[in-house]
């Protein structure tokens, strides 16, 4: 994969990185990446990914910007207001960098469209904002091993993994969470959100992301990053694999 001078200027921040370099940046540019919400989350991913040169992004969100986005949703402005949140993120995306193609859904996920939706990617990002897609984004990320870097956020709080549960020594995200997905839920309209939390969850969506393509450093899955950002406290925890989940334990069924 050649790089035109334009990409060699642009990401030669990226380039000069040993652990990362000319290689990785050339498989930035012919990966795909599915993201699966463009809020809290979602906004600074796509603008670090965008700007990183992955050369595909595939946006899936079903919602119009509102006044009340703009407090933490940065890639979206005032004037965005009313606007479907795939189409205002692809213009800012194509104002950040013209080098990435972006295709756009403004869909809500379920089990009937989850698979084309997802078809093709490299990675997955999924930072919706509730557990049904949740799941169903997991699953069938699982079935298609597709590396699912999933992220949360809620008030003061994220969390981070990486998902690689076909692999034998890793956990699927059911090995997390379990197998309700009609569980209690509350949003960020009901208990607040601090914006910059979404910022510095959805960058490290981001660097995870890029991991994925282009490995360097520690192999994030496995773990669950936990971060208080009320206490600036960041650690994390090792996921074990559940024998008994239903998606990738070995005695399941």
């Amino acid at each position: 994969m050649i790089l035109s001078d334009d990409e060699l200027t642009r990401y030669a921040r990226h380039i000069v990185l040993k652990e990362f370099g000319g290689s990785g940046q050339a498989r930035l540019k012919t990966a795909t990446v599915a993201i699966v919400g463009a809020g809290g989350i979602g906004s600074p991913a796509i603008q670090y990914l965008g700007a990183a040169g992955v050369g595909r992004l595939i946006l899936i969100d079903d919602d119009r910007v509102e006044p009340s986005n703009l407090q933490r949703q940065t890639i979206f402005t005032t004037v965005d207001t009313g606007i479907a949140k795939v189409e205002a993120a692809a213009a800012a995306v194509q104002r950040i960098n013209p080098h990435v193609a972006v295709e756009t859904h403004r869909v809500r996920i379920d089990p009937t469209n989850v698979a084309g939706l997802l078809a093709g990617a490299d990675v997955v990002l999924d930072g919706c904002d509730n557990f049904a897609t949740r799941f169903c984004v997991a699953d069938a990320a699982h079935v298609a091993k597709i590396p699912l870097v999933s992220a949360a956020v809620g008030q003061f709080e994220g969390q981070l993994a990486t998902y690689r549960g076909w692999e034998a020594d890793k956990p699927c995200y059911r090995c997390f969470v379990g197998e309700d997905p009609e569980r209690a839920e509350t949003s960020c309209a009901e208990d607040g959100v601090l914006g910059p939390v979404t910022g510095v969850i959805g960058s490290l969506a981001a660097l995870e992301v890029l991991r994925a393509i282009a490995p360097f450093g520690d192999d994030p899955a496995g773990k669950l990053l936990l971060i208080d950002l009320l206490a600036l406290r960041f650690r994390s925890i090792r996921l074990p694999k559940d024998p008994g989940c239903r998606a990738c334990g070995t005695t399941r069924g």
